[in-house]
């Protein structure tokens, strides 16, 4: 199965000069806890309600703080057309739990989530997955930085 088939594609961006407020109220609105953020047409990083947790209030940053300021900017991705079953080890390795969606031309089409594909994929893939992300540390670990 391919990833386009299970993903998620309304998607909101959000701007990297928008403060955390904003998202926050956004992401409150949207009832999710991550927003790609995109600069001229392009992806250029991923906000969590985590990134506005640690490197935002526990740096003692405050509401009018910009999104650039505690976005993640090493955006790992997937492809639309990729298949299931090596997304899910991807995300194993790379310790995530979501991925943006990109065509084949790198503009966003949506996001997959773990939850995503524990729904249509293979549940012995996903829990290879889940144990993977599960581990300490890992290049997206907030106490990596």
């Amino acid at each position: 199965m391919k990833i386009s088939n299970c993903m998620t594609t309304n998607v909101q961006i959000t701007d990297p000069e928008q403060t955390l407020q904003d998202v926050a109220l956004m992401m409150g609105r949207l009832d999710t806890g991550i927003l790609p953020v995109g600069e001229n047409d392009r992806l250029v990083g991923m906000i969590t309600d985590r990134d506005i947790a640690i490197r935002g209030v526990a740096e003692g940053r405050g509401p009018k703080t910009k999104v650039r300021d505690v976005m993640s900017t090493d955006v790992k991705y997937c492809f639309e057309d990729e298949d299931v079953e090596d997304v899910l080890h991807n995300m194993g390795d790379l310790r995530v739990r979501r991925l943006p969606v990109l065509s084949r031309k790198k503009r966003l089409v949506g996001i997959i989530s773990l939850g995503d594909l524990a729904m249509k994929g293979s549940a012995k893939e996903t829990g290879k997955a889940l144990g993977g992300i599960s581990q300490r540390g890992g290049a997206h670990s907030q106490t990596a930085h």
